[in-house]
């Protein structure tokens, strides 16, 4: 079958809105990276230049996502590739507000977002369902383009749980037992037969 295209996905640094569990995806304020952030995006750029194997860097159009995949570029001397397909759920209304405070004020909506990846937040927010196909369609694209390489992707919570669960052939509730800490990285690697294979996830060990 050859080599495989491995995808080596590298979630973002920390924001000032991620220790306090707040929603941020694309239809929000596009928060920089922390102090937090810089630091541990210095440290995932460390570790994947010893690593040595990445060919290529794509990242969300996100602030947060440019910013870490600069430093890592910036170690390995390539250019960074923006892809739309990449970027963090619309989470429409509950943009910048905590779980507590989205129970409280749409409790509904969150009800239904919790049973249903077909319900989206509420207001202009995006289901599990429609990210789902987004990101698929850049995976392909992505694999397409990248063919038997190793492509680092800088990108968020939601896309990085979507490629895993659909490599895992696994339904899109089980993105929800899934703990993705920032600057973790994962690695899936797809096979030109169609099969793929999730060689790591949420790996922090070059951040301690």
């Amino acid at each position: 079958m050859g080599a495989p295209t491995t995808f080596l996905l590298l979630r973002h640094g920390e924001t000032a809105l991620t220790p306090e569990k707040r929603f941020s995806g694309s239809g929000g304020s596009d928060p920089e990276l922390s102090a937090t952030g810089r630091r541990q995006a210095q440290a995932a750029a460390a570790a994947f230049a010893a690593r040595g194997s990445a060919s290529d860097i794509v990242c969300s159009p996100l602030r947060r996502c440019r910013q870490t995949a600069d430093a890592v570029a910036e170690r390995l001397g390539l250019a960074v590739t923006v892809d739309e397909g990449l970027r963090e759920t619309d989470f429409g209304a509950w943009e910048g507000l905590t779980f507590a405070e989205v129970r409280e004020r749409y409790a509904d909506d969150l009800t239904a977002w919790l049973a249903s990846p077909e319900a989206a937040p509420t207001g202009s927010g995006e289901s599990f369902v429609a990210v789902g196909e987004r990101v698929e369609a850049a995976r392909l694209r992505l694999v397409a383009g990248h063919a038997g390489r190793t492509v680092l992707a800088v990108t968020h919570v939601t896309p990085i749980k979507t490629l895993v669960r659909l490599a895992l052939g696994a339904p899109a509730q089980a993105m929800f037992r899934m703990e993705l800490s920032p600057a973790s990285a994962s690695v899936v690697a797809y096979y030109a037969d169609g099969n793929a294979s999730v060689r790591l996830f949420n790996d922090t060990s070059y951040l301690d």
